[in-house]
Formats: structure tokens, C-alpha cells, sequence
């Protein structure tokens, strides 16, 4: 018999005795939260297999985007597969938080918990994304304190989740819930949060004025070892532009984290002002713009505030679940995403990172990307073809850890024949 991973057990007693157990935090951290098991199912496998499956796209995007970048990261404008993977994360890491809050016994502990557990990802986050494990062609590690990268998916999700489990442990109202109005009426603060953080995003990327500014690049000459520094100006002086070198997204990151801690591989490198192999990385076509090789951070401050309504969308999804599911599960099943559907279709697209965002491919395909599981596993029942997906969901954060963060492969690459060279990785064309 498979032993259940369980994240949580509440204990009674609330300094002392209602503690939050914690069990297997490296292994269950991406998914955030165990969902507590509903009385007439096992689990709501659905969840487990929808992460998995989200976890394979991750996979799929980040090994093969390269070689068909029609469903690699868009550069700028338009939307492609990948670009759906982090929203899929927040989304779920939502309707697991109203699954793993539904019978809240202390507050305060629940609280401190959700607090280290957020510090606890911004931590891992930076180790992993901050610079201080370097790519597959190099065996350095470390990384310059004054240069480290300050955001990224990790610190992302876990502002999300903190966000979003302060407002299922203090925002949500004690009343029973017999109907959708009353639903409404009962988490009605959720929607007062989303709405307030929706308002703030909008205005600040619309209604800043964003001057000119400039940035450093360094360049080594060829046959020498001396390193010269090329200084850039990017000129903008506008407000609400959502182009690469002029939003407020860049702007605020700039200003608040400085320009120093930002990703330095921006996505807007291949398009076509600055690749002549777009939709590929190349070498700067003549006449580039300045802000071409501008560090840009894709999980920045300003975005990470439409990531969070993301997740709440994701935990009122998990409400109607929870709320409905004896007398309309099928109903819930089918519909009920639907409609959620509506406003987190919208929540997406404002989290876009000022890029647009294509309504024929969001409206059709990623409602039936998402509701697949829902229906083939929770409503007919057909688990077994799920288990490979359901077992990459419940290990999600130690598969992104292995293979996503290339950690796997940056072990193997350490054993070398005599020349870091002559490694087993770069003998099948892996970090050539």
C-alpha cells in the first residue's frame, strides 16, 4: 500500500497544541499545500495530475523551446505554450490553499507557518535562481552578493501564497455556505483584495512616467584580457508604454531592486529589433535599439502582483470545490471551471507582463488543457493513466529542483575525463 503524503495535521491546541505539523516541506513545497482528502474520495487526484501535467509542460518548453520556438517563450508580444506554465502554478498553488485552510482551528499558528514557509521559498528561490549555481558549460559556482538575482519563479509563488493564505486565514467570514450568493458573500474580502491589487497594478503601469535611462554592458576585446565598459542610454520619456525598454514593469524593478539584480538573459532578445535569427537568439541586427541587451526581470515586482490574483482566483476555484461538491459535483466539475474560468482568464491576462495575449488560443485550448483531469480522473474515474502525472504532481518541487534548475545534470557534468570537457553530457550533445 502507497503511504499518503500528507503536508499538514492539525493538532488541537493553539500555542502549544494547535500546531501545524509539517511533513516532507522539500518535496511538497511547489505544490504548497496538501489538500485535505474529501469524505467520499481518497484525494482529489485531479489536482496532483493537473500539476504533473503542468510539470511536464515546464519540462517540455524548457528542453525543446529552443529547437521549436513556436511553443518557447513569445519574446515579447503574443502568447505561446510556455507562457502558460507559471499561471498553471499559481493557479493550482490557490485551490490548494483552500483545500489545505478548510478546517482552520488556530490563526495565529496557521499564520507564522504560512509566513516561514514563504521565507522558506524566497530562500531556496535565490539559491537556485540568484546566480550561485552557473549554466552546464561552466564548473564555478558562487555568485557576487552585488549582482545576485533577487527574484524569480520560487520568490514569485511564494509572495503569491503568502498573499493568498493571509487572506484564506483572516479575510475569509464564518457563515455557512448553502448558495452561490452566499459563497460570494462569505470569502467577499478575497474579492475586495483582488480587486484593490488589480486597481494598483493597472494605474501604476498605465500612469507612471517612465524618463530616460541607461545601463552598463562589458565587453572583452579579442586577444587581450582587458575588459572595457560600454554605457547604454535608453531614451522613453513616456507613460503607459508596455513596449521592452520603456513600462513601468522595468522601471519599478530598476528603481526598487536595482538594475544590477535583474535577469540579465531578457526574453526580448530574440525578437525581431534585436535578433537577426527571430524568433531565435542571434547576433544584434544593424540599427538595434539600446534597450536590447537591458536586463529585464519576467518575474519582476509589478508583475508579481497580477501573480498573486492569479492564485486567488486558483483558491476560489478551490472554494466551489469544496462548497459544492455533494450536491453538483458534476455540475462543478464541468461548469463550475467555466465560469471560474471567466475571471481567471482574465487574472492571466493581466499578469501577462505588459505582453498581449491571444483571446482564440486562451479561450479555446487551455479551458480543455485545464479540464481534462478534472473530468477523465475525478468524474469517470480513469486513474491508471494518470499515475505517471499524478507521481510528477505530489514530487513537483523536487523534479523542478533536479531537472528544471539542471541540477541533475550539473552533477554529472562535474565527472570528467581529464578536460571538463570530456564529460558524458557533452559525448550525447547536452551544454554544447
Amino acid at each position: 500500500m502507497r503511504t499518503k503524503l500528507a503536508m499538514y495535521e492539525p493538532i488541537k491546541g493553539c500555542d502549544g497544541d494547535d500546531q501545524w505539523r509539517e511533513k516532507k516541506d522539500i518535496e511538497s513545497a511547489l505544490q504548497i499545500s496538501r489538500p485535505s482528502l474529501p469524505p467520499d474520495k481518497e484525494r482529489l487526484v485531479s489536482l496532483d495530475v493537473f500539476r504533473g501535467l503542468t510539470v511536464a509542460l515546464m519540462i517540455l518548453v524548457d528542453d525543446v523551446g529552443g529547437v521549436f520556438p513556436a511553443i518557447n517563450h513569445s519574446p515579447w508580444d503574443g502568447v505561446t505554450l510556455a507562457d502558460f506554465v507559471m499561471p498553471f502554478f499559481l493557479f493550482i498553488v490557490g485551490v490548494s490553499l483552500a483545500f489545505a485552510y478548510k478546517n482552520l482551528s488556530c490563526r495565529y499558528a496557521a499564520t507564522r507557518k504560512a509566513l516561514f514557509r514563504s521565507f522558506k521559498l524566497l530562500l531556496l528561490g535565490l539559491f537556485l535562481q540568484g546566480g550561485f549555481i552557473h549554466g552546464l558549460n561552466s564548473l564555478s559556482y558562487g555568485i557576487d552578493v552585488e549582482k545576485i538575482r533577487l527574484m524569480g519563479i520560487l520568490q514569485r509563488i511564494a509572495i503569491a501564497y503568502l498573499v493568498a493564505a493571509l487572506c484564506e486565514i483572516w479575510l475569509k467570514g464564518n457563515h455557512n455556505v448553502s448558495s452561490e450568493l452566499s459563497m460570494i458573500k462569505k470569502y467577499r474580502f478575497h474579492w475586495v483584495v483582488a480587486f484593490v491589487i488589480t486597481t494598483i497594478y493597472l494605474s501604476l503601469l498605465y500612469g507612471l512616467y517612465v524618463p530616460d535611462w541607461e545601463y552598463q554592458i562589458s565587453t572583452e576585446d579579442q586577444g587581450s584580457t582587458l575588459t572595457t565598459f560600454l554605457n547604454l542610454k535608453v531614451k522613453c520619456g513616456v507613460r503607459g508604454h508596455t513596449g521592452p525598454g520603456c513600462n513601468a514593469v522595468g522601471m519599478l524593478d530598476r528603481m526598487l531592486l536595482g538594475i544590477h539584480h535583474l535577469y540579465r538573459k531578457p526574453v526580448y532578445l530574440r525578437t525581431k529589433q534585436c535578433s537577426v535569427n527571430y524568433p531565435d537568439n542571434g547576433p544584434l541586427p544593424p540599427g538595434a535599439p539600446s534597450w536590447c541587451q537591458a536586463p529585464f526581470d519576467p518575474e519582476g515586482l509589478l508583475s508579481s502582483l497580477m501573480a498573486t490574483v492569479t492564485c486567488l482566483v486558483g483558491l476560489h476555484y478551490g472554494h466551489i470545490i469544496i462548497h459544492f461538491k455533494v450536491k453538483n459535483v458534476h455540475i462543478i466539475i464541468v461548469i463550475g471551471p467555466q465560469k471560474a474560468s471567466e475571471s481567471m482568464d482574465f487574472a492571466f491576462f493581466l499578469s501577462s507582463d505588459v505582453r498581449s495575449r491571444i483571446g482564440s488560443l486562451w479561450r479555446f485550448w487551455i479551458p480543455v488543457i485545464r479540464d481534462i483531469p478534472n473530468g477523465l480522473v475525478d468524474v469517470y474515474g480513469y486513474k491508471r493513466a494518470s499515475l505517471v502525472l499524478e507521481w510528477m504532481g505530489i514530487h513537483a518541487l523536487t523534479i523542478y529542483v533536479l531537472i528544471a534548475c539542471n541540477l541533475v545534470f550539473l552533477i554529472i557534468h562535474g565527472f570528467y575525463w581529464k578536460k571538463p570537457i570530456n564529460n558524458l553530457l557533452h559525448l550525447i550533445g547536452i551544454g554544447k
